[in-house]
């Protein structure tokens, strides 16, 4: 059977034979809004839990409006000019809005990315910057959290009198769901916060993972964070396997993000009979893929679905490279994800060491195979998962590992698909 995967700008066809195949694990066919445009204005007018953006808007003389940055694809040119509108209509003057970009600890976005992402008018009417987490005087200290986690906050979110969080709600490999406070911290959070958040004491925690909320500490300590730096309403959507909007989720964080996650929940859901021998992943393609640091987003999401013991494939372009220079240092320098691990429990937080940890965690339940030609080349044996250059040859090994009769399970868009067995 011919499967089309998600990976770089392009797509990857492979091939798995019929007899193996245990399914191929899709998004649920969650309709496709026909008018997306018009489902957002009217939940402006009529938010959930909270009072509509306009009544908000007449009582601040200034807006934070935040964005996701280009490893996101959020609809940001069908969400902010309505949002955008209805702030100058009532009375916030556009010189006192700021469209800051939660990068989090992510590289500063280029001209080119911005543009693409916020659309040539509103770059050119409004300001519109990074978050720099890094720069610790561009930060307000907000305190500790109930579990001490010190709190740093942008300090162009922190003073503008109207906080407004963007995005898009999808199974997220710590937190549970994206979307809501995600996009306040780490979004817009500095790098002390950051590192505490990714710290051990929240990701050796096994309620932190794709689709737990309840039970997931990290969730919390989120929802914490956005109550001490003040977040006054969310537009999130969700999306479908092509990136159309399937929902519209505006007003209060909490409540407006809890519904979207419910509907996530069950329109990202799909199951097999039992945990096959192989599963073929990605992480969705571009622009998720751009680096191998997101990449283990796919490989986390797949595990629920594949055997202990078994192969995890995944297929992720990695144009730009492995990622950070700290973390492509990182992820070069340990031979076996157990020394890894070991090391991270003796040492401080650095920075990025949670995505390799997370890359741990997917190897500590079986074997990752990356297929990513780019980094095969460069990098060779220098991680501690396997490097190949096609979707086939690891197929192959696979086969060879486990037999002819080994059960191959796909998933074509890795991260935004939760997964799970029936």
């Amino acid at each position: 059977m011919k499967i089309r995967l998600a990976y770089g700008r392009e797509g990857m066809e492979i091939d798995v034979p019929d007899r193996n195949l245990a399914g191929v694990l899709e998004m649920g066919q969650a309709a496709p809004l026909a008018e997306p445009a018009n489902a957002l204005e009217r939940q402006l007018l009529e938010p959930i839990g909270g009072p509509p953006l306009a009544d908000l808007a007449r009582r601040a003389e200034s807006a934070c409006v935040v964005i996701s940055d280009i490893t996101r694809p959020v609809p940001n040119t069908l969400l902010l000019p309505p949002v955008l509108r209805t702030l100058e209509e009532k009375g916030i003057g556009r010189e006192n809005i700021v469209i800051l970009v939660a990068t989090g600890l992510h590289r500063p976005s280029t001209h080119a990315e911005l543009e693409a992402m916020v659309g040539p008018r509103v770059l050119r009417d409004y300001r519109v910057v990074d978050h720099h987490a890094g720069t610790l005087g561009e930060q307000r200290f907000l305190g500790l959290t109930s579990r001490k986690t010190p709190v740093y906050i942008d300090r162009e979110y922190c003073d503008a009198e109207l906080k407004i969080t963007t995005g898009f709600i999808e199974p997220h490999l710590m937190a549970g769901f994206s979307g809501g406070r995600k996009l306040v911290a780490p979004g817009c959070a500095g790098e002390l916060t950051i590192k505490a958040l990714h710290s051990p004491a929240f990701l050796e925690d096994a309620g932190c993972c794709e689709g737990s909320i309840d039970g997931n500490p990290l969730h919390h300590e989120l929802l914490e964070i956005a109550r001490m730096a003040g977040h006054d309403f969310i537009v999130n959507v969700s999306l479908d396997q092509h990136g159309a909007v399937t929902g519209v989720f505006a007003g209060d964080p909490v409540e407006a993000h809890g519904q979207g996650v419910a509907f996530v929940r069950q329109s990202a859901r799909a199951t097999i009979a039992r945990p096959a021998d192989i599963v073929i992943t990605t992480s969705a393609g571009y622009p998720l893929d751009l680096t191998y640091y997101q990449a283990v987003k796919g490989m986390t999401a797949a595990l629920p679905v594949v055997r202990e013991g078994g192969m995890l494939i995944i297929a992720a372009k990695c144009e730009e490279g492995l990622g950070s220079p700290s973390f492509t240092q990182m992820a070069t320098s340990f031979r076996t994800a157990d020394a890894f691990v070991a090391s991270i429990m003796t040492n401080p937080v650095v920075t990025d060491q949670w995505q390799l940890e997370e890359c741990a965690r997917a190897a500590r339940k079986a074997e990752i195979v990356l297929v990513s030609p780019g980094v095969a080349g460069k990098y060779g044996d220098a991680l501690f998962v396997r490097t190949v250059s096609s979707v086939g040859e690891a197929l192959a090994q696979g086969f060879k590992k486990f037999g002819e009769a080994a059960t191959v399970a796909v998933i074509p868009k890795g991260p935004y698909t939760l997964v799970g067995v029936a």
